[in-house]
């Protein structure tokens, strides 16, 4: 039984590169037969970056550097932290990863929970569970180019569980099942009472950036962070190319497999033909998402695998919410 054991993984390693390598031929085979469609594909991908990440991403990833490297996040929500660490009992700074995950929009999130965790101004644990529910796309995203795309003729409901379905899970995760995502609490037992606390307090604060020095590093920092989102869209644009000798599946899949490779090609391609395909496939954000919280947060002890784990719950909770609004409400 231990050498069956051992030999699955070893069996599982040795598979694994020849998978890479048959996909990569495989991917190089397409763009050398098809090059028109794959410039298209990679074009669109560069035209999306450059029209809905750079505009309405950029100012808010430069501002934000700013505030962080100048100390002042926790005077930012110093009005509204009251509120929030009643609800979700965080830090002034995890108050200040919920508020700017959600008013700026995926990946900020991720991205600001990086940030903070590098300078070690939040827990592992805060950090890691503020990750699962506010790192979404923005409202400003949804109302001016999910909307319009889906030609949603009444958006208040659609907004409402957008937003309303992770916030009522950051709830749960951050007050009613504190231990969820502890990985303390699952290796050592003894630590499970502990574990309730996600406001441990953060090692001291490095003294703040002057005013010059923080613009110019967080402009520098800006523009890495959103150049790096803008290969992401390209590459996995790029991966519309793998379905394209299947011509006979049915447009719902082909729309589904867009929507799952990256969201924003994917409601574009989409249309308003599916949109509740699109709604549902939202909160998931697809895995140039999922890739792209990745970058965000690598070189920290932040863990991808419950980010996951979540956003799949998520997704399922608005599939099945929307399921029965069809079923009970004539939606």
């Amino acid at each position: 039984m231990g050498s069956a054991k051992k030999t699955i993984p070893h069996l599982y390693q040795s598979i694994l590169p020849v998978l890479y390598m048959a996909l990569g031929l495989y991917l190089i085979f397409l763009l050398l037969r098809y090059p028109d469609l794959s410039l298209q594909y990679a074009s669109t991908g560069l035209t999306l970056w450059f029209q809905k990440m750079i505009p309405t991403l950029l100012p808010f990833m430069i501002l934000s550097g700013i505030l962080i490297a100048m100390n002042l996040t926790e005077r930012f929500v110093r009005i509204l932290h009251p509120v929030l660490h009643f609800l979700y009992g965080t830090t002034p700074n995890g108050s200040y990863i919920l508020l700017m995950g959600f008013l700026c929009g995926f990946p900020m999130g991720a991205r600001i929970a990086g940030e903070l965790r590098r300078k070690d101004r939040i827990s592992r644990k805060e950090a890691e569970r503020l990750l699962v529910f506010c790192n979404n796309i923005g409202p400003i995203y949804f109302l001016s180019f999910v909307v319009s795309t889906l030609s949603l003729e009444k958006p208040l409901l659609p907004f409402l569980v957008m937003y309303g379905i992770p916030l009522a899970y950051g709830i749960v995760i951050m007050r009613i099942m504190p231990a969820l995502l502890s990985t303390e609490s699952v290796n050592h037992p003894q630590t499970i009472c502990h574990s309730q606390q996600v406001t441990e307090s953060p090692k001291k604060t490095a003294a703040p950036d002057g005013l010059l020095c923080a613009i110019d590093s967080s402009i520098v920092s800006g523009l890495i962070g959103i150049g790096k989102l803008g290969g992401y869209m390209v590459f996995f644009n790029l991966l519309n190319i793998l379905f394209v000798p299947f011509t006979n599946l049915p447009p719902f899949l082909l729309h589904l497999y867009q929507c799952m490779l990256e969201i924003t090609s994917g409601i574009a391609g989409c249309g308003d033909a599916h949109p509740y395909l699109v709604l549902i496939m939202l909160p998931f954000g697809g895995f140039s998402c999922i890739a792209q919280t990745y970058s965000m947060i690598r070189g920290t002890d932040l863990s991808i695998g419950p980010y996951l784990f979540h956003k799949l719950v998520q997704t399922g909770l608005t599939a099945v919410f929307y399921a029965c609004a069809c079923v009970f409400c004539s939606l």
